[in-house]
């Protein structure tokens, strides 16, 4: 049995990954950049993103840096607005609190973490939450899991941690820490081959995280 759960955030917890894609597609869109979602998947696994594809095409950093804002915006409008839920989340994380200390290590910047869960009850499953701000290197370098090791005075192998993405991943791997990967349909196209466990949802981590 684990005693510490460390959870990505984004197409874990909450269904943000398609909107912020979504958000900075209709960022470059203005300017006439097309943002392919599938080369934006390969650039993610590598710790990159948006921007990439903007500077492939030359687009200055001035208006990448401009372009930015706006697709924070977009981003925070579809966080208000539209269904970010994933059914059964609040259950799962409620069982499992009685169980084992949670944290949250989540690249999502601190401002767009706050809009989430301004009235969403999962914050309060957690001893922590370690946003972008957090921590100087990001997913996938190990740094953001190393930093929650140390929060919990944590030995590795008594972590378990939940990701989605090739990116997060590859950053546990590097930590040490097993890896258990929970199906996106945002990111199910990505590498995974080396997850210590595979799940279709959350409701199956309790009997890996508890047995």
């Amino acid at each position: 049995m684990k005693k510490y759960i460390l959870f990505d955030h984004d197409g874990v917890l909450v269904d943000t990954e398609p909107w912020y894609f979504r958000a900075g597609a209709r960022a470059l869109a203005a300017i006439g950049v097309t943002l392919d979602q599938e080369r934006y998947l390969r650039d993610m696994s590598l710790g990159l993103g948006t921007w990439e594809q903007a500077r492939a095409a030359g687009v200055d950093e001035r208006v990448i840096d401009r372009l930015r804002e706006v697709r924070d915006a977009y981003y925070q409008e579809y966080l208000r607005t539209e269904a970010i839920e994933i059914e059964g989340v609040v259950e799962v994380l409620a069982e499992l609190s009685k169980h084992v200390r949670m944290a949250v290590v989540t690249t999502a910047k601190r401002a767009d973490f706050e809009v989430i869960h301004e009235h969403r009850q999962l914050r309060g499953f957690m001893d922590f939450v370690l946003v972008r701000e957090d921590y100087e290197h990001s997913k996938p370098h190990p740094e953001p899991y190393l930093t929650a090791l140390r929060r919990f005075g944590a030995a590795k192998e008594e972590a378990l941690v939940v990701e989605d993405s090739s990116r997060g991943l590859s950053s546990a791997v590097a930590a040490g820490i097993d890896c258990v990967v929970v199906h996106n349909d945002f990111t199910g196209t990505q590498d995974f081959s080396q997850a210590t466990y595979r799940i279709d949802t959350l409701g199956e981590l309790k009997r890996i995280a508890l047995g």
